[in-house]
């Protein structure tokens, strides 16, 4: 569940508390899918399922194809509607506090403020019991609210990536969670983030409109649907801060917050962020991979292995005050370096 760039987290109202144990999904199968075993489709589809926990949920009916209990050897065809329910991992709904150091921006009785590091999973999931935010503010904090999934979401009301650094803001209270969640909900917040992208875009000031949705190759990877065909409505306004030739720092603010909204949308427009393995941004994309520049480029990426991409700025009306609150944090020192080392390259 990890590795989403800065999806908002919001309480739905028709949630249950028996729905908190389980995960709930339903697929449309595609025009053009050829037949094929339901449990070999849905492996492909549901993280962390293996044959086996697919098998007894067939077994058990509560995957349903068309609303009619199915065989395992069932294979789907197009348009098939597919609904499933599974148990969540039985530790979804723990969270072992941990004293692990917090860089806290901010604090008061309502909320805090943290600058991430990279490297830092936000919420506990699958391959990633310990050592993330959340176990950290369950020690630093002992009693905060929960989102949905109970306590695995402490305080927290919006995301981002592990590889991604800066700013997020945790709820103290419940109130303050109700109402920060509803800021994300009707996109008030101000969220800017700063990237280091290939190339310089023709535009130097523009904004990215396509849904933004999983790939129908790999589910790991978000893809831009500009038609709205698939995925969820995204925005994102950028501007160009200052272009190296080969690559540009650039200013996004996001309108919405997707998974991964702005590595796909950089790379729909042409310019994948620097260093960012899942969308193809860790080879040299632009120049010649070649002689003295490809070792300086490999330099570049052992300085900053990992998406150039950094929570910069985050502004918000307090659930108390009702002031409108703006923060601010420096770029991180790989990205500084990075940046450094480009500025200096282009000047050459």
């Amino acid at each position: 569940m990890e590795d989403l760039e800065d999806e908002d987290l919001v309480l739905d109202s028709g949630d249950a508390d028996s729905d908190e144990l389980y995960e709930h999904h339903r697929i449309v199968i595609d025009k053009k899918q050829s037949l094929l075993r339901i449990d070999k489709f849905l492996m492909d589809r549901l993280p962390h399922a293996t044959r086996n926990k697919i098998q007894n949920a067939i077994d058990a009916h509560t995957i349903l194809v068309n609303n009619k209990a199915i065989k395992p050897s069932y294979k789907v065809k197009p348009l098939d509607v597919v609904t499933i329910t599974l148990p969540d991992p039985p530790r979804d709904t723990e969270v072992v506090p941990e004293d692990i150091p917090l860089n806290i921006v901010y604090e008061d009785e309502e909320l805090l403020l943290v600058n991430k590091p990279a490297g830092m999973v936000v919420h506990p999931a699958y391959g990633n019991w310990t050592g993330t935010l959340v176990n950290a503010l369950s020690y630093y904090l002992n009693n905060l609210p929960t989102s949905r999934n109970g306590a695995i979401r402490p305080g927290l009301v919006h995301r981002i990536d592990k590889d991604t650094s800066g700013l997020l803001v945790i709820a103290k209270t419940e109130f303050a969670m109700t109402y920060l969640a509803r800021q994300f909900y009707d996109h008030s917040i101000e969220r800017t983030y700063y990237a280091l992208v290939w190339g310089v875009p023709k535009e130097a000031k523009g904004t990215i409109t396509g849904h933004v949705g999983r790939s129908l190759k790999d589910r790991r990877v978000m893809s831009v649907y500009p038609n709205g065909e698939q995925g969820k409505h995204a925005v994102t306004h950028y501007e160009v801060m200052k272009s190296f030739k080969y690559v540009s720092l650039v200013k996004c603010n996001l309108e919405t917050g997707r998974s991964h909204q702005i590595r796909a949308h950089m790379k729909y427009l042409g310019h994948p962020l620097f260093s960012d393995a899942t969308y193809g941004g860790d080879k040299i994309l632009k120049g010649q991979p070649v002689g003295s520049y490809k070792t300086f480029v490999e330099n570049a990426f052992k300085i900053m292995p990992r998406q150039a991409l950094h929570a910069q700025t985050l502004g918000f009306i307090h659930p108390k005050t009702k002031e409108f609150l703006q923060f601010s944090t420096e770029l991180p020192e790989d990205f500084k370096l990075a940046l450094a080392k480009w500025e200096l390259y282009a000047e050459q």
